[in-house]
């Protein structure tokens, strides 16, 4: 199967330089996500889920729409910060993606206006600034997630899923539990069977990312910027020997087995279907 042009293109211009095998496996990434949305009830629930992009740079935004059209979104592109404000505020969107250095009204300016105003539609901040104070300011506004340019399509399509996943309640999730696995966000403690299990620091942020996208094969290079701050280098090997710790401790000693890898493609936690 073929990937659709757009989608291709996103990741060779999110990435700004010649592909490597951490964009070959974003490729596999978008690629098994294609295949997820032939299944009717996926595809149904996207198609009612409108996205705004407010991005000034044409082949950026066209790239963005694209893909995210492709993923089954509903998705409105405007090219500067105040038709921004107006359709965020005239429209029906379910999720703002907010590019910070825009022509007429920045992005602060447009997040600020939002709030304001009382429009509490979920943001996730585009910049090519990666200042930790740039990040925390749109935090601060009210932003859901920053991502710093050059990004790799499937890491922007996974932070889309999980803001929209959270909603717009704004009720910040204390705990996580997948089938007898339990995680304790506040008290940092994992149990499984009502056995405690201690983690490291690495792996509580590991497990927490598997279990706050469950049901979602993430790929390496998601895993490492999420996880470890740090971009995909396939010589390494220090995911796959923290998935295999993790593994010997919250699946070896119990059943049924949660974490799965995915043959070139990444790592899934869920729970396995019965077995007639």
């Amino acid at each position: 199967m073929g990937l659709p042009f757009g989608v291709v293109e996103i990741c060779l211009h999110s990435i700004e330089r010649p592909p490597t095998s951490s964009c070959l496996l974003d490729y596999k990434f978008v690629i098994f996500d294609a295949c997820l949305r032939n299944r009717g009830t996926l595809a149904q629930r996207m198609l009612t889920v409108k996205i705004l992009i407010v991005e000034d740079e044409p082949k950026t935004g066209e790239y963005l729409r694209q893909g995210l059209k492709e993923a089954s979104f509903v998705v409105d592109l405007v090219p500067n910060g105040n038709d921004g404000l107006h359709a965020a505020l005239e429209g029906t969107h379910d999720l703002v993606i907010l590019d910070v250095m825009l022509p007429g009204m920045n992005g602060w300016e447009v997040m600020r206006n939002l709030r304001h105003q009382g429009n509490m539609v979920p943001v996730l901040f585009l910049t090519a600034k990666d200042q930790v104070e740039d990040r925390i300011k749109g935090l601060e506004l009210g932003a859901d997630d920053y991502l710093v340019k050059p990004f790799s399509f499937a890491e922007l399509l996974a932070r889309v899923r999980t803001i929209l996943r959270r909603g717009k309640s704004g009720v910040e999730v204390t705990s996580l539990k997948v089938a007898d696995l339990e995680l304790d966000l506040l008290r940092r403690r994992v149990s499984r069977s009502g056995k405690r299990i201690d983690l490291t620091s690495k792996e509580f942020g590991l497990l927490e990312l598997l279990m706050r996208r469950q049901g979602e094969v993430l790929p390496r290079s998601l895993i490492a910027s999420q996880v470890w701050d740090m971009n995909f280098d396939s010589d390494t090997n220090v995911i796959e020997v923290a998935v295999r710790r993790l593994r010997s401790k919250i699946d070896d000693p119990f059943e049924p087995k949660l974490l799965q890898t995915v043959r070139g493609m990444g790592y899934v936690l869920e729970i396995p279907p019965a077995t007639p």
